[in-house]
């Protein structure tokens, strides 16, 4: 219970425990080696390999290229992790102002895109959450090739380069 948007999630409607990222995100930026954060089931891979509960992600030895939608109950210790890791994209709620956000992301981070517009995430069917997120949703960059992956993208939204 509390969980936030990403791979294990408590929705508003009480549909489901899991909401999954946009395809149209992960093709615009991928491929991934890895998503430490996979429902299962879930209608689309996020990477090549994923980790589902009970396997703890966090716990995974973290390998390539990773995909990072978090549980947002526990947001800043997965982001941590993608920062020391440093090949990644993290998709999360712009809470720019919190702590973490500080801490995590804009002393650790080298891009952020604020996406446009609030995000409609997946059950795991495929189909597509009745409401949006109810945030505003950035996307995170870890190492130099997914700063250029941000920068690069044709996904609507503001870029901004940090390092």
């Amino acid at each position: 219970m509390g969980k936030g948007i990403g791979g294990h999630t408590k929705p508003n409607s009480g549909l489901s425990d899991s909401w999954i990222t946009p395809k149209f995100i992960v093709d615009a930026l991928g491929p991934f080696d890895l998503d430490p954060c996979a429902s299962s089931p879930q209608p689309w891979a996020c990477a090549s390999k994923s980790i589902t509960l009970p396997e703890d992600g966090l716990l995974a030895e973290w390998k390539g290229r990773v995909w990072l939608n978090p549980p947002y109950s526990n947001v800043w210790e997965w982001l941590n992790k993608l920062a020391r890791h440093n090949n990644g994209i993290a998709l999360v709620f712009a809470r720019t102002e919190t702590v973490g956000f500080f801490r995590e992301v804009w002393e650790k981070a080298d891009g952020l895109l604020f996406l446009r517009g609030r995000l409609f995430f997946h059950l795991p069917s495929g189909e597509r959450g009745k409401s949006n997120s109810g945030g505003p949703s950035v996307l995170v960059a870890y190492g130099e090739a997914n700063k250029q992956a941000l920068k690069n993208c044709t996904l609507a939204g503001a870029y901004i380069g940090l390092k």
